[in-house]
């Protein structure tokens, strides 16, 4: 069993989650997303899905990095923002 590093709950089902060179335990998705998904500067959402970013700025959306002054985001559908 590994404990999970944001809850603490050592759980038989943990699972890792390898990034930039370092090794996460986590017991659930929830703790996975609460630990590492970017924030939306704008609206403050974990950005679960594929967000947008622009240098070092993640959005959820192109409707939020627009709210923030970045109007060279384009939405996935290929629409510009």
């Amino acid at each position: 069993m590994a404990q999970c590093e944001v809850c603490g709950n050592d759980y038989d089902m943990s699972f890792e989650v390898h990034t930039q060179g370092a090794v996460h335990i986590f017991d659930s998705f929830e703790c996975a997303i609460q630990q590492m998904a970017p924030i939306c500067e704008h609206c403050g959402v974990r950005i679960v899905g594929h967000g947008v970013q622009t240098d070092r700025r993640w959005f959820c959306c192109a409707h939020c990095a627009r709210a923030e002054g970045v109007n060279a985001i384009v939405d996935r559908t290929g629409i510009p923002a």
